[in-house]
C-alpha cells in the first residue's frame, strides 16, 4: 500500500545494514604564528623561536620594535580525516583574529566544487549546499593573519556511505484524492530509534487546522490521524525533511520530499446488525438506505470503524484464505464476487451478495463476516464510495477491527492514540 516518497540529492537505496559510527562535527582549534601553526589548547607560539621579522610589518610576540599581531585561532568542520560525516552538516572554516580566503571544497575523485558564502567580515566561510553520500572531499583554504601573512591548509573527510542511507514511503500517494477516514502511513526503510526527533523532522500541515497525533506501531511504521475524520475538501501536506536526519544505528536520511493529497467529501456508511440496514451519509446528509446481510453466528462481522482499502469490480474469493478446507463447516469452493470493497486484510468486504443469499438480505445473516448487498445497491455503493471512505458496523457483538487489520485506527480513542 505504500510507495517510495522519493529520493533526494544523490540519494540511493539503502541496501546495507552496516552501522557507521557518526563522528561529531567538531571544530579543530589551531593557532598560526609567524607562518607556523600550533594547537590552541596550549600557547605554543609564546615559546617558539621565530624567524627573522625584517620583512614583516608586525610581530607575534611582545617587544619594543613593533605592535603585536594576535595569533589566529582556526575552527574547521569536519575534522581532518573524519569518516561517516553527515552530508547535511554543512562544512565551515572560521578564523578568529584573521581572514579566510580561496576556500575550495570538492570531491576528491572530481566533480563540481561545493558552493559557499563568506561572512561580511571575511572571517567565516560556510558551504551552501548539502554534500553527497559516500564521497571523499578535499578541502583547501588560505588564512590571513593580522600582519597580512598567509598560511595555506588542506584537509579531507568522507561522508556516510550509501549502505547507511535511509528513506521512507508514504501512503496515500502524492497528488491523490483520499477519503475522510484514510490515516497517513509512513514506512521507513530503517528502524527509527529517535522517534521524537523524527516527528519534528516530518512536518504535517492540514488546511482545515486539525491537530494530528502519531502512533508508532513499530520502529519502522507510523500512522497519523486527527481526532475526528479529515474535514471534507481539506488539503494535507506531509513534508518529509529526512536529509541528514539520524535514524540511529548509523543510518542517515537521504531525501527531502513533500507529499500532499486532497480530501474528498466526508462519506460514511453505517451498518446496523439489528435493523439489517446500511445508511450512507455524504457530508452528514443521508443519501442512501439499503438492506444488508452480515456474518452468521460462526463468522460475526467485526464491529466499529473500518476504511475501504481497495475496490475491485470482480474479486476472486477462496475459503482457504480464512483457513477453511473441503469438509469444514462453512467451506465454499472458489468463486468470484461482484463489486468488492475490501475492509480488512483478512478478507472482510462490502460486496454484492451471492444469488443464493439474496433472500436473506435485510432479514438474517449468512455471510462469513462480509456485508452483503443486493445487486443494484452493491453497484451504487461501488460507484459512489471510494478508498479511504468509512464503514461503521454496529451491534454485531464482535470485537472492532484491529488497527493493522486494515485501517482500524479510528477504533482507538483519541486520548490513547498517540504512542511511541
Amino acid at each position: 500500500m505504500s510507495t517510495r516518497a522519493g529520493a533526494g540529492r544523490n540519494a540511493g537505496k539503502a541496501t546495507g545494514k552496516s552501522t557507521g559510527k557518526m563522528l561529531a562535527v567538531a571544530g579543530l582549534c589551531l593557532a598560526i604564528g609567524a607562518g607556523g601553526i600550533g594547537v590552541a589548547t596550549g600557547p605554543v607560539w609564546a615559546d617558539s623561536d621565530l624567524p627573522s621579522e625584517s620583512a614583516s610589518p608586525m610581530r607575534n610576540v611582545p617587544g619594543l620594535a613593533a605592535p603585536v599581531a594576535k595569533a589566529v585561532e582556526l575552527g574547521v568542520t569536519p575534522l581532518d580525516g573524519a569518516t561517516d560525516v553527515n552530508p547535511a552538516a554543512l562544512p565551515s572554516v572560521k578564523a578568529v583574529n584573521g581572514l579566510v580566503k580561496d576556500v575550495r571544497l570538492e570531491p576528491e575523485a572530481g566533480g563540481d566544487a561545493v558552493a559557499g558564502t563568506l561572512s561580511a567580515d571575511g572571517s567565516t566561510w560556510t558551504a551552501g549546499d548539502p554534500l553527497a553520500f559516500n564521497t571523499r572531499y578535499r578541502y583547501s583554504f588560505t588564512i590571513v593573519d593580522g600582519a597580512g601573512r598567509e598560511t595555506k591548509q588542506e584537509r579531507s573527510f568522507t561522508t556516510v556511505g550509501t549502505a547507511n542511507e535511509a528513506d521512507a514511503a508514504v501512503y496515500p500517494f502524492n497528488g491523490s484524492t483520499i477519503g475522510a477516514g484514510q490515516p497517513v502511513e509512513i514506512v521507513f526503510s530503517e528502524p527509527v530509534l529517535n522517534k521524537a526527533a523524527m516527528e519534528k523532522a516530518v512536518k504535517v500541515k492540514v488546511s482545515s487546522g486539525q491537530a494530528v497525533a502519531w502512533r508508532w506501531y513499530s520502529d519502522r511504521r507510523v500512522r497519523i490521524r486527527p481526532d475526528k475524520f479529515w474535514a471534507a475538501n481539506s488539503r494535507i501536506t506531509v513534508d518529509l525533511k529526512l536529509f541528514g536526519v539520524d535514524f540511529g544505528n548509523g543510518m542517515v536520511g537521504n531525501s527531502n520530499v513533500p507529499v500532499s493529497f486532497t480530501v474528498g467529501p466526508q462519506r460514511i456508511a453505517v451498518v446496523d446488525d439489528i435493523t439489517k440496514t446500511m445508511k450512507v451519509y455524504f457530508d452528514g446528509r443521508l443519501v442512501k438506505t439499503a438492506p444488508v446481510t452480515l456474518g452468521g453466528e460462526d463468522w460475526l462481522s467485526p464491529s466499529g470503524y473500518a476504511v475501504i482499502m481497495e475496490q475491485e469490480r470482480r474479486s476472486k474469493f477462496n475459503a482457504g484464505s480464512i483457513g477453511l478446507k473441503p469438509g469444514d463447516k462453512g467451506y465454499y469452493p472458489p468463486l468470484t464476487v461482484e463489486y468488492a470493497n475490501r475492509l480488512t486484510t483478512s478478507g472482510v468486504y462490502v460486496h454484492q451478495a451471492l444469488e443464493s443469499a439474496w433472500g436473506a438480505v435485510g432479514r438474517f445473516n449468512v455471510s462469513h463476516g462480509c456485508v452483503g448487498l443486493l445487486p443494484a445497491d452493491a453497484q451504487w455503493f461501488f460507484s459512489n464510495m471510494k478508498t479511504g471512505d468509512i464503514v461503521q458496523t454496529l451491534n454485531t457483538g464482535a470485537a472492532p477491527v484491529e488497527p493493522l487489520e486494515g485501517f482500524g485506527d479510528w477504533n482507538i480513542p483519541w486520548a490513547k492514540y498517540a504512542q511511541r
